[in-house]
């Protein structure tokens, strides 16, 4: 039996210490926070004189702040609220991936993992520590082999290693370390080095980067499960299982040789880059201007220039957008637009706040804008958009646009046991839409239901694995030309909607969040990629 496929949220918290088979007494300290390891990994450059510090560029990252990340506290918050007697058991699996080390210390004491407990983010005590260290060092390397790749491991489930004799405890990497090198490692961390290939294989990030959320109804009680996030099973259903691994994009490898650590450390081929640039680039800001607040540890320039990189990562990475033919007939030009996904899963993938969209304009020969769908607005929702004007209702899937009100959004839209519009997570029991593109090499007619393209795009046969072409019919009404076309394709982290429905919630985590975003929602969005065309 699959024990988390059977099993809702609250009762696999409850049962979390059996399962691990882990002892309920006093155990021995696992984990160390990163400044045990910044000593040594810091101070490198590549022969470019590139910056290759492995704790810096660590530091700026959203894994970093995971435990910082405001609208995830609020979001744990509003589930709570939401379903209050399920309100421990919420923490403790939320707590799993975004507070790691500090939940695993606790169950392996027989507690469950907390969130508000350590909230807001402080060194107090040495759990709080832990859990404000966010995914550190300490933990992704301590992190074995076993069942990595199996359904057993996913959702936070891990296997630490077991402490060796002494207690001495392993680090893996993916270089062998001499004796030398070993000593000295194990005098300055605690830990033992071991090469562990498995540490590039994707089938690490998708313990954590897998979340398959166990919904509850009105009434409390088990309603079925979702597929919150799937990132590493849209990559399995892809042409890059077989050329690239999360890591070759998201920890990228330096192109010469270099060390690893400041003190003797050798030049090594193939350094990953502890950057974990992904799509958050607003969320990076957002920690940077509220810094105090938050308990932010890196520097602000380390912080813009992280969400410089996800910005210039997304730019280059994430997708392309193309005009095909424009056509002219009486009154009216006939576009087609193509957005290609250029990222090894859906364009966007993830937490289902994220969406991607299309903005396009068409100006006549004296520049006069004759149609526009898709503007993004000061406030940080779409012009057009259903959804973000009406929480019940959403964007359809197109094939076709004609008219300004109509736009193509990339998204998953949640509905809960009635069918309704839903953002709230433990609510959400399927999708009414998930027009997200499918990355190249994916077939839609052959995916498993988690992974599955839902609502129109499923029938739609210009959208298909890594493409979707949209056709613009835009009325002219006598207007002159050349006509000169624009298209751009916008992406935001956290949607107008998911934010807007967090409001309702009287809580200081919800307060604080609906605060901080609307100092900052004027820029929630960036272009991906832009097309123009004359005719």
């Amino acid at each position: 039996m699959r024990i988390a496929r059977l099993l809702p949220a609250f009762v696999l918290a409850a049962a979390i210490p059996a399962f691990w088979g882990a002892p309920r007494s006093a155990p021995e300290p696992v984990f160390q926070t990163f400044d045990r390891c910044f000593a040594c990994h810091n101070g490198i450059s590549a022969a470019s004189g590139e910056d290759v510090s492995i704790g810096f560029a660590w530091r700026a990252s959203m894994m970093a702040n995971a435990a910082r990340d405001p609208y995830w506290q609020a979001g744990v918050r509003r589930e709570t609220l939401d379903h209050p007697s399920a309100s421990a058991a919420i923490e403790a699996e939320c707590s799993l991936c975004h507070m790691p080390m500090a939940n695993y210390e606790a169950r392996l004491a027989g507690r469950q993992g907390q969130v508000f407990a350590h909230l807001p983010v402080n060194a107090g005590d040495r759990a709080s520590a832990l859990a404000a260290d966010g995914v550190s060092c300490s933990l992704c390397h301590q992190i074995s082999s076993e069942k990595l790749g199996t359904r057993e491991s996913l959702v936070g489930r891990f296997v630490i290693e077991k402490a060796g004799a002494g207690g001495e405890r392993l680090a893996y990497g993916p270089f062998e370390v001499d004796a030398g090198r070993t000593r000295i490692m194990r005098s300055a961390s605690g830990f033992r080095p071991a090469e562990g290939k498995h540490i590039q294989r994707s089938e690490m990030c998708a313990t954590c980067h897998t979340l398959i959320t166990h919904s509850l109804g009105p009434d409390g009680k088990p309603a079925g499960e979702l597929p919150e996030q799937m990132p590493y099973q849209e990559w399995l259903h892809s042409q890059y299982r077989e050329t690239r691994s999360c890591q070759d994009c998201h920890m990228p490898a330096v192109k010469e040789p270099v060390a690893v650590s400041a003190v003797l450390g050798e030049p090594r081929e193939g350094v990953s880059r502890h950057v974990f640039v992904g799509g958050n680039f607003f969320m990076q800001r957002l920690l940077n201007r509220f810094r105090d607040e938050l308990g932010v540890v890196a520097l602000p320039q380390e912080l813009e220039s992280q969400a410089m990189k996800t910005i210039a990562h997304l730019q280059t990475e994430a997708a392309e957008v193309a005009i095909g033919s424009v056509e002219a007939r009486p009154d009216r030009l006939e576009i087609d637009v193509t957005v290609r996904n250029l990222a090894g899963h859906k364009l966007p993938t993830a937490y289902p706040s994220r969406r991607v969209w299309l903005h396009v304009a068409v100006r006549d020969g004296g520049g006069r804008t004759i149609f526009e769908s898709g503007a993004l607005s000061p406030g940080g929702s779409i012009q057009g958009n259903d959804n973000d004007a009406d929480a019940a209702r959403f964007e359809p899937h197109y094939t076709r646009i004609s008219e300004a009100g109509q736009v193509q959004i990339y998204e998953n839209i949640m509905a809960d046991t009635k069918g309704a519009v839903t953002t709230g997570l433990l609510r959400g029991v399927r999708y009414l839409k998930d027009n997200r593109i499918p990355p190249e090499g994916f077939d839609k007619r052959t995916a498993d239901q988690e992974v599955a393209v839902v609502g129109a795009a499923f029938e739609d046969p210009d959208f298909t694995g890594g493409r979707d072409t949209v056709r613009y019919s835009i009325a002219t009404r006598g207007a002159r030309g050349p006509f000169r076309v624009e298209a751009e394709l916008w992406y935001q982290s956290i949607g107008f909607r998911w934010a807007e429905n967090l409001r309702r919630y009287d809580s200081p985590e919800t307060r604080n969040f609906s605060r901080y975003f609307d100092a900052v929602k004027a820029a929630s969005g960036a272009v991906l990629a832009r097309a123009r065309a004359d005719h």
